[in-house]
């Protein structure tokens, strides 16, 4: 078996967290190579996504310093799962499998010695799976967790507590490329591929430098593009709720003919405001949500390109 490695690392904005994340990174790679997990010739390939800072010169220079380290320049900013799959695609003729991470290095790289272990016996998928998530906040884990939970039950399948760290051999990363849509969420995709797959399971550290790069706003956002690109259930649900409405206006109607014969005199301002604004609301939200899939449509059917890459610097 082939056992050449490619750890592929997005990185926006992240030269406070490149030396420490370059240096654990080698070492791990070291490790690996030492106990003969992986091939001689595996790589740490950074994924500059347009960042505004210095990155992509860090990249540069540990890539001058060291060819273990290897790199990839967008051409412009273009989101963490497009940074992510551009570095997975670029490296597939080149690697084995590969592993993906964030720079942040929160996800424990102790958990790779396992994954390749996995890859060895024949899996082509290992899924990085908190363990549990105490040092999240109260807010953090609830909304995480019901997330998961709401994509399963809306028919996309994800892997409970998996992020974004895993490893894909060569044949899964090609299973991957045939997924052509513009609207990325690698999270509810991935499983889509089948083969074998299994999950390791870890802790998850605290950021050791550094901002995080997802703030409440960008994961509601991360959040919407989900569900709307994995699951049509929402659409459904519109469909229902909208039967639900008319066969309670029905009723409605009944009861106001019954009270009009009965000579009951209904003056009814209350409700007809409360009704008006209601269904107001709701025809809004229903609109917004078939919007969210109309959108989605109009950018498909655009088939622009889904990143463009400046420069891949490996040797």
């Amino acid at each position: 078996m082939n056992n050449r490695l490619y750890i592929v690392v997005p990185c926006y904005n992240e030269e406070e967290v490149l030396p420490e994340t370059s240096k654990r990174l080698k070492e791990k790679v070291s490790a690996l190579v030492s106990s003969g997990s992986i091939a001689s010739d595996s790589r740490i390939c950074f994924v500059n996504d347009g960042s505004t800072d210095s990155t992509w010169e860090l990249i540069q220079k540990y890539h001058e310093e060291d060819p273990v380290f290897s790199g990839i320049n967008l051409s412009r900013n273009r989101g963490h799962q497009n940074a992510l799959l551009a570095g997975m695609m670029t490296v597939l003729d080149n690697a084995d499998m590969i592993i993906s991470l964030d720079a942040d290095l929160q996800d424990d790289i102790n958990a790779m010695d396992e994954m390749v272990e996995k890859y060895k016996n024949g899996c082509d998928i290992v899924y990085g799976v908190r363990s549990k998530r105490k040092k999240d906040s109260f807010f953090k884990r609830a909304t995480a967790e019901c997330f998961y939970k709401l994509m399963n039950r809306l028919g996309a399948k994800t892997v409970f507590n998996h992020a974004d760290y895993r490893l894909m051999s060569k044949r899964a990363l090609q299973g991957l490329a045939g997924f052509t849509e513009a609207n990325l969420f690698l999270r509810g995709l991935i499983p889509m591929i089948g083969y074998k797959s299994d999950v390791v399971y870890y802790e998850r550290g605290e950021r050791f430098a550094g901002e995080s790069k997802y703030p409440v706003s960008k994961m509601l956002g991360f959040a919407v593009d989900g569900i709307t690109s994995l699951s049509v259930m929402p659409i459904r649900y519109i469909t229902a709720l909208g039967f639900f409405v008319f066969l309670f206006s029905i009723i409605i109607l009944i009861y106001s003919f019954v009270r009009h014969y009965l000579g009951e005199t209904i003056r009814g301002w209350t409700t007809l405001m409360v009704s008006i604004w209601a269904i107001g609301g709701l025809i809004l939200l229903c609109l917004g949500i078939v919007g969210e899939y109309v959108g989605k449509i109009y950018l498909e059917t655009k088939g622009r390109p889904r990143y463009i890459v400046e420069s891949f610097i490996d040797r």
